[in-house]
């Protein structure tokens, strides 16, 4: 074989060799590019139906609107005290008594001199029948009998007031006196609370005053009892706003029929102040926001769905899906942070702790159940 000859042969055989590389690697790339994207794993839950509320919250002391201070409307002696802090009492009930000697006998004075002013009145009218009495002289003592008789009438109040009674029902909240102190006219001897009722005073920004009316149910909270709820509603609105703050004032009353509740207590207050009913409800967190749009990703065949949608009411974690979505649809709530449209997923169920009664929805708590 000559020289010529084989180099021909060896740069064949280099040809064929580097020929065969080339083809080798142009299959990885297609092996590479004919591969699946690798599912991402996603948790999902499946719409509910069901009542949301939309809420406000504010806190405010609780007081009560029926609060009087008893003070005495005579002066004397404190002789005799009849009732405790703690006490329930009724209008009108003795709370305490002061010495009212000297007012007694002051009213017997002039009790005295009326009945004396009566029997020469009456002697006086038949002389007037008559005309044995001048008209001027008959009208000067009937003015004269009117005007004892008034005076009779204060004599016997002051005695009266030296008995010291409750204004109105309720407990007595305080006790300001001791047996055997003076109290003098307005002094302040006890204080009656009626703690049937409740009130407190919230201050709501001007902004949602529309939101508000007279008749909108609300529940408390107190520190006392933290576990408790109690019922509450808006009973009236101020329609003039603190310019100081700029709020306006909305009195909220509390029905304390069990005396669970004390004047003075701090309170949360929840307001609903909207209900919607028989809506679809999802988590908040499976709400996305993206390109200035609220979305959502729905799981179907084993890839999701990009879903823009319109929201409503949010409260408890849950919101109102307006349109958008339906009862069937499967919503990504894990996971939903780096999807697309069109992304390929393993998707396993949530719990979403709904309690919304309906038994063909209850296979929803099962983690171990597969979607797409």
């Amino acid at each position: 074989m000559s020289s010529r000859t084989s180099i021909a042969a060896l740069l064949l055989a280099g040809a064929t060799l580097l020929t065969g590389c080339g083809a080798g690697e142009a299959g990885v790339a297609a092996d590479r590019e004919a591969a699946p994207a690798t599912a991402v794993p996603v948790e999902v839950v499946l719409p509910e139906r069901g009542d949301i509320y939309a809420h406000y919250v504010a806190t405010a002391t609780i007081a009560s609107d029926r609060d009087a201070a008893v003070v005495a409307r005579a002066g004397g002696e404190v002789v005799e005290l009849l009732v405790e802090e703690g006490d329930s009492v009724a209008p009108g009930q003795v709370l305490a008594r002061l010495d009212g000697a000297r007012l007694r006998l002051e009213m017997l004075a002039t009790r005295a001199s009326l009945d004396q002013m009566r029997g020469e009145y009456e002697r006086y009218v038949d002389l007037h029948r008559r005309g044995l009495v001048s008209a001027s002289m008959f009208d000067g003592l009937k003015y004269d009998l009117e005007a004892l008789e008034a005076s009779y009438r204060l004599k016997r109040l002051s005695y009266e007031y030296s008995t010291i009674r409750a204004p109105i029902g309720g407990v007595v909240s305080a006790r300001e006196v001791k047996p055997g102190q003076h109290l003098a006219v307005n002094d302040v001897a006890f204080r009656v609370t009626d703690t049937r009722e409740l009130i407190a005073h919230l201050r709501i920004p001007q902004s949602e005053l529309a939101k508000f009316a007279v008749g909108h149910s609300a529940s408390l909270t107190v520190d006392a009892m933290p576990e408790r709820a109690f019922d509450a509603r808006i009973v009236r609105i101020s329609p003039t706003i603190d310019t100081s703050n700029g709020t306006f004032r909305a009195t909220v009353s509390i029905d304390n029929a069990a005396g669970d509740l004390a004047p003075g207590m701090f309170a949360r207050f929840t307001i609903a102040y909207e209900q919607h009913d028989d809506v679809l409800l999802i988590p908040g967190e499976a709400l996305v926001a993206e390109d200035g749009e609220t979305v959502v990703y729905v799981v179907a065949d084993g890839a999701v769905a990009r879903r823009h949608v319109e929201t409503g009411i949010s409260a408890g974690g849950r919101v109102e899906i307006v349109d958008g979505l339906s009862i069937d649809d499967a919503v990504v709530v894990v996971g939903q942070s780096g999807l697309r449209d069109g992304s390929k997923v393993v998707a396993s169920i949530e719990d979403s702790g709904a309690d919304s009664g309906e038994d063909s929805r209850k296979d929803a708590g099962n983690s171990d159940r597969h979607i797409g």
